[in-house]
């Protein structure tokens, strides 16, 4: 059992999960605005940094991974496992000099980008594939080294002339990959299933130490790839009953694992140090890597669209990821730009088709729109506030509750309102819309539909209409 290629087949699972990996490996790999001189860049590599075991003592970042989840394999079950993780490259900028030495400066001007100093991310990738049947009692242990390095790049004008070098150094990193598996008691054939990652580099951290020297020997985003080739995984968080207390048990620790590739499979698993659902997928929508996934596609476009010249030119210098984001933002279609607008892909009817032997009908319109139920009329409802009627037109003062509305509208209490509507939600529940009487934008409001909403106790009513 070595270091390994997978198969075709494998090879092509991973692939699927990879897709969605790669917004954790990368997630916060470089922010909006795309520059290292951006504060948001200064402090990088938030997720799954496995620190060397010298400085975890003194961080409140680990410096190992510890995953476990069931699966019901078959015999002869093969898994096949992936550990990938950010290695940080030092990178440093130095000029060319009149005599033709090189010296260190904080920046080089180009026709097209400005080169600074930055750490860039080098992808590693840790695979093996072992029976299962291996797994069990002590299982494995896959020891990894990478070798420290330097590289040198000539920094050349559009004539060809040298005007600097960029500078490129690795640390050696050192890491341990343990896979054990353990039969569980019961009538199905249910094994947990353990892995940990580990950082063993031999670094020595000084007493005065910080994170930005510590993050060249660390594992950078760290995550595990598992693939049951013959068999299957169970969902740790959906799991069946029988599976509740088993799964329970299961010790996760600075990682979760989910169900990954398509819906309706589960022969693969992703393990990340961001807790996502069962399946995760990128919207179809996305254009392409944009290296802040909680943020807004379309948002992250059009901000980065709008960047100056100047701007753009320092993007693009920061590093090759953040250039391809700025030339992606340039490029774009109008179509797929508003492609990033929106999409509605989960509401459904839950009524279901109708049944044969029933005289309940699936209705014209679902329950989630308005006008399903004829039952209700926000214009002309009204609701009783100390015995007095509240509708549409109604004057009321406004009193928030302390624990039932947004800070912001604690600022408008014994302002005056205006009735706008009374709803019902689905659950029973009861909210008056209004607009407030000495808003210079009430009209914009109301024109919109944009109304403040209030409980029939956080109002006191003026008069009847």
């Amino acid at each position: 059992m070595t270091t390994v290629a997978f198969t075709p087949g494998t090879e092509a699972r991973f692939a699927v999960a990879r897709h969605v990996a790669d917004a954790v490996l990368f997630e916060g790999y470089v922010l909006y605005p795309y520059r290292a001189s951006a504060a948001k860049n200064r402090l990088r590599w938030q997720f799954g940094v496995l620190v060397p075991p010298s400085w975890s003592a003194a961080a409140e970042e680990h410096d190992f991974q510890l995953t476990e989840c069931l699966m019901e394999p078959r015999t002869g079950a093969e898994l096949a496992v992936e550990v990938r993780f950010l290695r940080a490259q030092r990178r440093t900028v130095e000029e060319l000099c009149a005599d033709g030495s090189f010296a260190p400066t904080a920046e080089l001007s180009l026709a097209d980008r400005v080169l600074v100093a930055w750490d860039e991310g080098v992808e590693e990738r840790v695979t093996l594939v072992v029976p299962v049947g291996d797994l069990r009692g002590d299982g494995t242990t896959l020891p990894f080294t990478r070798c420290a390095a330097e590289e040198v790049e000539e920094v050349t004008d559009t004539d060809g002339r040298v005007l600097g070098r960029l500078v490129r150094r690795r640390e050696e990193i050192s890491g341990t990959v343990r896979i054990s598996a353990a039969e569980l008691d019961g009538p199905y054939r249910v094994e947990r299933l353990s892995v940990t990652v580990e950082n063993t580099s031999a670094w020595t951290a000084e007493p005065d130490t910080d994170r930005h020297a510590a993050l060249p020997y660390s594992l950078v985003a760290t995550h595990t790839l598992l693939r049951l080739d013959g068999g299957s995984f169970l969902s740790m968080t959906d799991p069946p009953e029988w599976a509740k207390g088993p799964v329970n048990a299961c010790r996760n620790l600075h990682t979760w694992p989910v169900l990954a590739g398509e819906p309706g499979r589960d022969d693969l698993m992703l393990s990340s140090p961001i807790i996502l659902e069962d399946h995760p997928a990128i919207a179809p929508e996305s254009p392409g890597a944009l290296y802040d996934a909680t943020e807004i596609d379309e948002i992250l476009a059009l901000r980065t669209a709008a960047l100056t010249d100047e701007e753009k030119r320092e993007a693009r210098g920061t590093d090759p990821r953040a250039a391809a984001v700025i030339d992606l933002a340039d490029t774009m279609p109008p179509e797929v730009l508003e492609r990033l607008h929106g999409a509605v892909r989960s509401l459904q009817s839950v009524t279901g088709p109708p049944k044969q032997a029933s005289n309940i009908l699936e209705p014209d319109t679902p329950w989630w729109d308005p006008g399903g139920d004829t039952g209700v009329d926000p214009g002309s409802d009204h609701v009783l506030v100390d015995g007095r009627a509240v509708r549409a037109g109604s004057r009321v003062v406004l009193r928030p509750r302390l624990r039932r509305t947004d800070a912001q509208d604690l600022f408008l209490d014994g302002h005056t309102a205006l009735v706008e509507a009374v709803l019902h939600d689905v659950d029973g529940g009861v909210h008056i819309a209004v607009t407030v009487e000495d808003d210079p934008g009430a009209d914009i409001r109301r024109e919109q539909g944009r109304f403040l909403y209030f409980q029939a106790d956080e109002v006191e009513a003026l008069e009847d209409v």
